[in-house]
């Protein structure tokens, strides 16, 4: 009896262990799509049943913010740490290689240098990655604008993540007969600056789930409107926002899928072991009030197909 009593003890003291852990969470920018991934992370564990502390840090976009807050999260010796975006969850490999870190919103966390293959990372990484159609994106914009030749391209090329999406568009651009014209910007304060260099020099316009254009979509936007030209996003969000459409992800729920797997280290399993995880359901998303401001008509087969049409 003793000893099964004793059993008892030691399970609710290791229970209360782990409902009690302290994850780190740390953010490279506040922009929608990566919010939504952190408030579908902490709602899963919280419908789990999990007590968990949180601490939320983010670098508002400066890289030099974002190695101090992965450094501080270490020396306070969090059970583990949610890091979002690829350039968080780079600050948070470099920081440690002992405390699990759980990825989300990383494009390719093999050419990131987080993990050594998706299927077995072998470091102290895991997650989900938020790898985007980028094909079938720009084949939206054929279809919506078949008279399309030129399109626009805005990122930042110091995101690992945006140079991926960006030698997939080169890819897809060839299959569908499209020329890319690159805009690049390395802050968000020269987002609007680099819209306006695409004036007369393309029929539409594409922003990947870069970290830092997305951060000052409204600029591109307000670019697209002003200029007539169909905006397609790499993510919902920015179709929320205003973007004319995409084919994406649903980031609250990819943050969702994250939580699940962060319970299953909290409990034990290994990041090394587990593999990177991917959202399988694609959403086709329109915004109508941005088609009328941007002089785009939808093509009916698009609006019947829509999950979502604003």
């Amino acid at each position: 009896m003793k000893k099964l009593q004793w059993m008892i003890s030691l399970i609710i003291i290791l229970s209360g262990l782990v409902a009690a852990a302290n994850i780190g969470i740390i953010q490279i920018i506040e922009h929608p799509a990566l919010d939504a991934a952190r408030n579908g992370f902490m709602d899963e564990i919280k419908e789990q049943g999990f007590d968990v502390k949180y601490t939320y840090q983010n670098a508002q976009g400066d890289m030099s913010t974002l190695q101090t807050i992965a450094g501080k999260l270490v020396a306070d010796k969090v059970d583990l740490i949610l890091a979002i975006a690829t350039p968080s969850a780079q600050a948070a490999a470099k920081a440690t290689t002992t405390i699990p870190v759980l990825i989300t919103a990383v494009t390719d966390p093999v050419a990131a240098g987080l993990v050594k293959n998706l299927k077995q990372p072998g470091t102290n990484v895991t997650g989900t990655s938020d790898l985007n159609p980028v094909d079938k994106q720009l084949a939206l914009i054929k279809q919506i604008r078949p008279s399309a030749t030129r399109i626009g391209i805005i990122y930042n090329a110091g995101e690992t993540n945006s140079i991926v999406q960006v030698d997939l568009a080169k890819e897809a651009a060839t299959k569908l007969g499209l020329k890319l014209v690159l805009a690049t910007v390395t802050e968000t304060s020269g987002v609007y600056q680099a819209a306006q260099s695409l004036a007369g020099r393309v029929d539409a316009v594409y922003v990947p789930t870069d970290n830092t254009v997305v951060a000052a979509l409204e600029s591109v936007i307000a670019f697209c409107e002003r200029n007539r030209l169909p905006l397609i996003a790499g993510e919902g969000e920015s179709v929320n926002r205003g973007a004319l459409a995409t084919i994406g992800i649903d980031y609250y729920q990819l943050g969702r899928q994250t939580g699940a797997m962060a319970l299953k280290i909290l409990k034990g399993e290994k990041a090394e072991n587990t593999p990177i995880e991917f959202q399988n359901t694609m959403n086709l998303l329109i915004n109508t009030n941005a088609a009328k401001r941007m002089g785009v008509t939808i093509p009916q087969v698009l609006m019947k197909n829509a999950t979502l049409v604003q």
